[in-house]
């Protein structure tokens, strides 16, 4: 493993990432030795097949991250930031390791942790060089129970109060501290916690919310976070899960059960002790997540599969579990589990649309049959027919309707037209290519935040779909319902779901191998190098340097994050005149 030095150069990194990946396209053995080495994808190929892999920018940065000890870029990233900060101010690089150690929830911020960074830094040089590592909130953050116990010892009330530099109860120190899911703490933990609950502290100990606009200093008086939370919903630990509900912790706390649908370790335990599932939004939540085995758990434990969706959400106005699970395009094995555990067949949408029908619509031929065995015939009208062969991408037919009805689509009601956004929503390309080819209005908004289906394909980072759209009329400054267009798109998701794929230096829990946390292939995955290839070729403009921040650059005059390999493009487009 690489030593990374006291004062790391973050822009020496980018270089020999960039070093490398020439390297590798120019065939050089030592650079195919080292993506062997440490990239997964590459790991045992031969140079023919690593040469077909056309190896990124964001696969040389996750090499050379793993050279250095960490799974992924933005780790070693975040390491470095935290380096420099450590030599800089002490002090604020002490706040800035429980940043890293617990979510923006709890600190007042809108991060997500980095536990693989926190705990190397502990290993090279501890959070601080300010003399605190007897604190005892780093005790709980870190699961030392020997300082833990002591800090008892020395004041039996401490168990009770909130403190240290994040105003924690000790047991939410405990089980929200995303150390927690690391092999080398997730023992200590589990044990601090259960020494805790031993010697009397509250298990349903909990705080305010500080997820902005709440803060730290303000945290909310409504929305109130659990030990429990800590545990089955942020990091999802099936053991120290049971432990609380063991020791009388409530699992209907409001958060922790939607929280924890993608462990059906966790879910299970929650449910076993009675946890509500009406009211929680879980059972359109699951359908969000395509988990059919935790599906099944909640409508064995009495989930209602009729529940109209609470309060305002995006559920609101299609109403019913079936109509959802359609919109997301689930298996025909979720229908038939909703059905069986006693959803109607014959519930409509707001605008008066039939399941089955529906289900034409969103391409799922299928399940429209499957749905007809139980009586609900589909809408057959011309507008019907082309729609459903519009789903699913049957050019031939849908342009058999049109030349009959040659308004069509632009005839189509809003509902209607806002199947285009949809469906490039749920990455249906060849739908999409169909609908774009026929002439659909292309910049119509819908999903879940009401954009356009280049701002969907973008977000998804779907380079073929993207060029498929702006080659069929859709530009690159379409807004969405966050009031950006598509180069804000492009910013967020490069940086932010490109980055989203969980750390895999974490081993599988003994409790629950289908842990979230330990499947690498649950995020990620896109092109946004392509999708911006594709967007400045159809128009977008190139970026500049910004003069006073390297890791941003200036976009129309917006300071504005990208991935690297993204910013790097942007800029030479830039320099180009594009």
């Amino acid at each position: 493993m690489k030593r990374i030095p006291a004062r790391p150069d973050p822009d020496h990194l980018r270089k020999q990432a960039k070093q490398l990946l020439a390297d590798y396209r120019r065939g050089h053995p030592e650079a195919l030795d080292r993506f062997r080495t440490h990239l997964p994808a590459a790991r045992g190929a031969t140079d023919k097949t690593l040469a077909a892999l056309d190896l990124r920018l964001h696969d040389a940065q996750s090499c050379l991250a793993r050279e250095h000890g960490l799974a992924r870029w933005t780790d070693l990233m975040g390491f470095v930031e935290a380096r420099l900060a450590q030599a800089a101010d002490p002090t604020e690089a002490r706040r800035q390791w429980y940043r890293l150690v617990y979510a923006g929830d709890v600190t007042g911020g809108m991060q997500s942790p980095q536990p693989a960074v926190a705990a190397r830094l502990l290993e090279s040089s501890g959070p601080s060089a300010d003399g605190h590592d007897d604190d005892p909130w780093l005790a709980c953050a870190t699961g030392d129970l020997a300082r833990l116990a002591r800090a008892v010892a020395d004041d039996p009330g401490w168990l009770h109060r909130a403190g240290g530099p994040l105003a924690l109860p000790p047991l939410v120190a405990v089980t929200h501290s995303s150390l927690l899911r690391l092999p080398g703490f997730r023992d200590r933990l589990r044990a601090c916690a259960q020494w805790l609950l031993d010697a009397g502290a509250d298990p349903d100990a909990g705080i305010g919310s500080r997820w902005p606009p709440d803060s730290l200093q303000t945290p909310s008086d409504q929305h109130r976070l659990s030990a429990l939370y800590g545990a089955a919903g942020r990091n999802r630990d099936a053991q120290l899960t049971q432990r609380l509900l063991q020791a009388g912790a409530n699992p209907n706390d409001g958060e922790s059960l939607y929280h924890a649908l993608e462990s059906p370790a966790c879910t299970q335990r929650l449910l076993e002790a009675g946890a509500r599932i009406a009211g929680t939004h879980a059972l359109y939540r699951v359908l969000d997540l395509d988990r059919l085995d935790v599906l099944n758990a909640l409508l064995a434990h009495g989930a209602d599969p009729n529940e109209a969706p609470p309060g305002e959400s995006a559920a609101t106005a299609w109403g019913h579990p079936l109509l959802w699970a359609i919109r997301r395009r689930r298996s025909a094995a979720h229908i038939e589990a909703l059905l069986k555990a006693g959803a109607d067949p014959a519930v409509r949408t707001a605008d008066g649309t039939d399941a089955a029908t529906l289900a034409l619509n969103f391409g799922l031929p299928e399940i429209a049959r499957r749905l007809e065995q139980a009586g609900i015939h589909p809408q057959d009208t011309p507008v019907q027919r082309f729609l459903a062969a519009c789903a699913r991408g049957d050019e031939a037919t849908a342009r058999q309707w049109q030349e009959r009805h040659p308004d069509l689509p632009h005839s189509l009601s809003p509902p209607h037209l806002r199947l285009l956004p949809e469906l490039a929503a749920q990455g249906c390309r060849e739908a999409v290519a169909c609908m774009a080819r026929l002439g659909w209005p292309i910049a119509v908004a819908g999903g879940d935040w009401s954009a356009s289906a280049l701002n969907q394909a973008v977000f998804r980072g779907d380079a073929a779909m993207t060029r498929l759209l702006l080659e069929h009329g859709a530009r690159w400054t379409e807004r969405h319902a966050y009031d950006d267009d598509c180069s804000g798109t492009l910013s967020w998701a490069s940086c932010n779901v490109a980055n989203d794929r969980p750390d895999d230096s974490a081993g599988p829990d003994d409790t629950d191998a289908a842990d979230v946390f330990d499947r690498p292939d649950a995020h990620g995955g896109g092109d946004w190098l392509g999708c911006a290839q594709a967007l400045v070729d159809h128009g977008m403009p190139g970026a500049q340097p910004d003069p006073q921040d390297a890791q941003t650059v200036l976009h129309q005059g917006r300071r504005m994050r990208f991935a690297d390999d993204v910013a790097d493009f942007l800029l030479a487009a830039g320099a180009r005149g594009h």
